[in-house]
């Protein structure tokens, strides 16, 4: 006859239950696998984070210090053994981060140890296979590689080109987004009107600048006003013009996301008050909307950066370039794919301590509100 007993699973014990547990074989044992269990775990993690310290910073140590403006010193330092050993010690240091993290997740008795086995776990999988694509691409024809996209000997003789490149892309985009701005929170309130009259022309205006391609906007400005209206703009008003247009469009719907964010109960509040609707979002709403749409639009003012790049199909001045338009020059001279290469670091030197200042103030911004940390 079976037994009706419930047998209720083990589950780890607590360090109060732990330590009530008499002195003696049990209770040290017990001890003694806990430190094992969070010991592998960070054993783990250090497996993990070697693996992916190989292949990254070993691998920029070995290019930084064979040379990188030569191309011929890039190839040595690619097709170098050196390289090859840290892409292989990366390999087998990720998967041992892998299999022991992945082993010892179950046996840890704390969240914080789970953690740490899993951290050690994915930088095993990041190491794995940052080791085995720079192993099979340093497989490859390197020379031919290296040649085009890795040379950057002629580079050096723009880099003050490169400069002011740097400085027209930020002028361009920054007066992009505070014109973009400027029209998108009337467009906005536009869009939140009650009367379809006064909603329809802004909602057809977002909606046509949304759903075609920015190059052919800004062409239409460029060339449609020339030719239509006779105004004789140069390139770098109508780029100007043209993104302002375009981040007006998504600006308005970043403010109508952020208005219509606002608790329906403080426009109701505030109206009880005998403020009159346009009042009451002046005073009480759309404050509170600008402070919550802050980081998605300096998001956009970050895509809008990128777009500058677009200048390089209007045709500029020498001193009206932007970063794109001084590699497609630099690229026309020498046919160096380098060229854009430098222009993409250049990008990202601009772009990432923005990137790095929205995640901040995203996080400072969260208080209060419910998210993942």
């Amino acid at each position: 006859m079976a037994s009706d007993r419930v047998v209720t699973p083990a589950r780890p014990l607590d360090p109060a239950e732990l330590e009530a547990l008499p002195s003696g074989t049990l209770r040290q044992r017990l001890g003694d696998l806990r430190r094992d269990s969070r010991a592998s775990s960070t054993f783990a993690l250090g497996l993990g984070a070697v693996s992916v310290f190989l292949v990254v910073v070993g691998g920029l140590a070995v290019m930084v210090t064979g040379g990188l403006w030569d191309y011929e010193s890039v190839v040595r330092s690619l097709t170098s053994a050196r390289l090859a050993t840290l892409a292989w010690a990366a390999i087998a240091l990720g998967a041992a981060g892998l299999i022991v993290g992945c082993s010892v997740f179950r046996r840890v008795d704390t969240s914080a140890a789970r953690s740490t086995a899993i951290a050690g776990a994915v930088l095993g999988v990041i190491g794995l296979v940052l080791g085995l694509g720079v192993y099979v691409f340093t497989r490859g024809d390197m020379d031919t590689f290296s040649r085009n996209f890795l040379n950057f000997s002629d580079v050096r003789d723009y880099f003050g080109a490169f400069v002011t490149g740097g400085r027209n892309t930020l002028i361009l985009a920054g007066s992009a987004i505070v014109f973009g701005v400027l029209i998108g929170l009337p467009v906005s309130l536009l869009l939140l009107s009650q009367h379809v009259v006064v909603r329809a022309p802004a909602r057809a205006y977002v909606n046509v600048i949304r759903g075609t391609p920015v190059l052919l906007q800004l062409s239409m400005v460029y060339f449609g006003i020339s030719l239509g209206l006779g105004l004789n703009w140069s390139a770098y008003v109508s780029l100007i013009f043209g993104l302002s247009i375009n981040a007006g469009a998504y600006s308005a719907e970043v403010f109508r996301a952020g208005l219509q964010s606002i608790e329906k109960g403080q426009l109701e509040a505030a109206r009880g008050l005998g403020l009159s609707r346009m009042k009451a979002m002046r005073l009480v709403v759309v404050p509170q909307a600008v402070r919550r749409v802050i980081p998605p639009l300096l998001n956009e003012f970050i895509g809008l950066i990128k777009d500058t790049s677009l200048i390089a199909f209007l045709g500029v001045s020498l001193a009206e370039r932007d970063v794109f338009a001084v590699a497609s020059t630099g690229y026309s001279q020498y046919y160096n794919a380098s060229f854009f290469v430098a222009a993409g670091v250049g990008y990202l030197i601009i772009t990432l301590p923005l990137i790095g200042g929205v995640n901040a103030l995203e996080r400072r911004m969260r208080t209060g509100l419910v998210g993942i940390a």
